[in-house]
């Protein structure tokens, strides 16, 4: 019983969606259009930076570069402020959740290393919202802005200056929020007892490159699947043991859920009536039940106010856990560094987040009027 209870426990959010996709599956039997649902693509290149990121792990890069950062940065705030810039930078370069895989690990051991693991939900709060609104600014940042981009055929200029209030407005606000954190001194625990491996170091980040090349689809991702798979497994087998096979399985339960809440009847009537009378509202608020991609797609059968829907799927990527797959990759990471805090990190994540959208979505509002 106890072994059941860890189980569960550990494994809270994958069992969680699942049960919610077989929820669904009463309303929308098993059928052959099932296997639409799953963005193969996605699951790919998400796995193959799981991978990546944990054969970096083998040689022990996140900890050398992490003691590197504390040893320059000299207080926590400072810290802070990089490591969520930096995922809110990359967030345009990769997308939000490669952003999250590459750069929540440099947070936490950024942390540890210092002594500062008090600031642990914090950190990875604001590294995720920075995630979730720094990618809005580009077509390629976010996956719903390329799908919407190539959907609506909306024009390069005009997609930057519908997205440029609210990715200014979100970055002040990340700002303003950091420097809420004390200024208190750092200093580095402990001997450093890794040496740079140079040579696999540049070995892993051609393959992260073409994971991300798979990503943006310059080259078809099972090419990529099979490149990188056979890499890491002459070069370091144990990084298959650290992907976070849960998280894959959660992505998976989500596809299903979103895609059997898009075929049931009296949903899509409701969703027609409700963007013909506000897409930026009914856009936010179906991200906060199924999650912005999903969201995306769904609704870019019911309007043709590409504008309002764009804004609405960035914006509504922060709120609840499953408004953005990127947040539950976050909540994945938080939970296995510190376990039995989830409570706590939820609600802090519920405030910071519910606050970002109620800001950025009277903007909005004020904007469309």
């Amino acid at each position: 019983m106890k072994m059941a209870i860890k189980f569960v426990k550990s494994h809270a959010m994958v069992i969680i969606a699942w049960v919610l996709a077989a929820i669904s599956m009463i309303f929308v039997p098993p059928d052959g259009e099932y296997i639409n649902y799953f963005d193969f693509a996605t699951l790919a290149c998400l796995f193959l930076t799981l991978l990546v990121v944990g054969a970096f792990t083998g040689i022990h890069t996140f900890e050398i570069a992490s003691r590197k950062i504390v040893s320059k940065l000299g207080n926590v705030r400072r810290l802070i402020i990089a490591v969520v810039f930096i995922t809110y930078v990359g967030s345009m370069i990769l997308a939000n959740d490669m952003a999250l895989i590459t750069f929540l690990p440099l947070g936490w051991l950024s942390l540890k290393n210092s002594g500062k693991q008090k600031y642990t939900a914090f950190t990875f709060i604001m590294q995720n919202v920075a995630a979730n609104l720094g990618g809005m600014l580009t077509p390629f940042g976010n996956p719903q802005n390329l799908y919407l981009y190539s959907f609506f055929e909306i024009p390069t200029g005009e997609f930057f200056l519908i997205m440029l209030p609210s990715f200014v407005l979100s970055l002040v606000l990340i700002v303003v929020c950091c420097l809420f954190v004390k200024p208190e001194p750092l200093s580095l625990e402990g001997e450093n007892e890794y040496t740079f491996n140079l040579k696999r170091t540049i070995i892993y980040s051609v393959l992260f490159v073409i994971s991300v090349m798979a990503v943006f689809r310059i080259f078809p991702w099972y090419y990529a699947l099979i490149g990188v798979g056979i890499a890491i497994l002459i070069l370091d087998r144990q990084a298959y043991m650290r992907v976070s096979y849960s998280l894959l399985l959660t992505f998976c339960a989500f596809f299903v859920f979103s895609g059997n809440v898009a075929r049931i009847g009296a949903v899509k009537e409701l969703l027609s009536q409700l963007t013909a009378q506000n897409t930026l509202l009914t856009g936010v608020l179906s991200c906060q039940l199924i999650s912005n991609v999903p969201s995306a797609v769904l609704l870019s059968r019911f309007t043709d106010n590409y504008a309002q829907l764009l804004v609405a799927v960035n914006i509504g990527g922060v709120g609840t856990l499953i408004a953005s797959l990127a947040s539950l990759i976050t909540f994945n990471k938080y939970r296995e560094v510190q376990p039995g805090k989830t409570l706590s990190y939820v609600l802090k994540f519920s405030a910071i987040n519910f606050g970002f959208l109620a800001i950025l979505l009277a903007l909005e509002l004020l904007i469309f009027l």
